[in-house]
């Protein structure tokens, strides 16, 4: 079947890293490579994106405190976005893939489970460049900065809301950036 405009093709891709994602963590399950698996859902201006994901924990602990303390992960994703104002004219749609990897600093209790404020700025490789609402970004390279808050539940399902912002850093113009609101479901093996 091929896809429509309500069942765009990158839907398929991302049911298909998911998919591939847990097939891998099923095949190393004494060896992990990665912890978590997760799905995000995102909006912006004229934009919705869909990623999924895998996360391997550092295993460390910093400035711990009162059963707190400064931890971190390694983030792997691969992404879809769809703009719905593709060179600015409405109704156009610009379908791009991101694969992102980001190192994040999280700030939890030592239990990991409960509330917890994360950070992280990480690489990103869009399959084109951004041109969306009058937003452009000049270079299919960019960095992915995120701040956020969430939870760790006892059956290690995990909920959170993200701020995420896109940029090259000035390294070439048009770079106007684009800004998310990220909702994530996660579960940790």
């Amino acid at each position: 079947m091929a896809p429509t405009q309500k069942e765009p093709m990158y839907i398929k891709h991302i049911i298909a890293a998911s998919a591939a994602l847990l097939a891998v963590q099923a095949s190393h399950a004494a060896d992990r490579m990665f912890d978590t698996v997760y799905g995000e859902f995102a909006s912006g201006s004229k934009i919705r994106m869909a990623r999924a994901g895998a996360t391997a924990d550092w295993n460390k602990q910093w400035f711990q405190s009162n059963g707190t303390s400064l931890s971190g992960y390694w983030d792997a994703s691969v992404g879809a976005w769809r703009g719905t104002q593709a060179r600015n004219i409405p109704g156009a749609h610009q379908n791009i893939v991101d694969i992102g990897f980001t190192p994040v600093f999280r700030f939890q209790s030592d239990s990991k489970k409960g509330f917890y404020a994360e950070a992280g700025i990480g690489l990103h490789l869009l399959s084109k460049t951004y041109n969306n609402n009058d937003d452009r970004l000049s270079t299919a390279f960019q960095f992915g900065d995120h701040i956020g808050v969430g939870y760790v539940f006892n059956n290690n399902w995990e909920v959170a809301l993200k701020m995420q912002h896109y940029s090259n850093g000035g390294i070439k113009k048009p770079n106007s950036g684009v800004d998310y609101g990220v909702v994530k479901v996660a579960y940790r093996f």
